[in-house]
């Protein structure tokens, strides 16, 4: 298929393919005269970059994960591996984040006891 075809159909655009190609992240397109020509692991491949995208996944990680495998069947028991690390990851942010909340709220619930404490007037 066409690139056209394969942006819409992964939901991407021509030129995030084109830039996908130039960083090495989708292996170069079978040529057709001047028209890249695209397979549907292509697509399949372009739709889960996009959804990784949306999901927190920077190229530069999607492009460490694929490296090895350039040009061939992609490693998807590896993206497995990755996505089961980045929800660890978001996990720990979610507990980190939390205890921050909690710290807040306990800080500001003293601020208001002291205030409530001073009995002098201000002038």
């Amino acid at each position: 298929m066409y690139i056209g075809k394969a942006a819409k159909l992964s939901g991407t655009t021509i030129k995030s393919i084109r830039h996908y190609e130039d960083i090495g992240l989708l292996p170069p397109a079978q040529r057709q005269g001047k028209y890249r020509i695209y397979d549907q692991q292509s697509v399949e491949l372009l739709s889960f970059i996009k959804c990784a995208q949306q999901l927190g996944f920077k190229l530069k990680e999607m492009q460490a994960m694929f490296e090895p495998y350039r040009g061939q069947t992609p490693p998807w028991d590896l993206a497995h591996q990755a996505i089961t690390d980045k929800k660890r990851q978001l996990t720990d942010t979610i507990k980190q984040l939390t205890r921050q909340h909690q710290q807040l709220s306990a800080l500001q619930a003293s601020l208001a006891q002291v205030k409530d404490q001073c009995t002098l007037e201000r002038v």
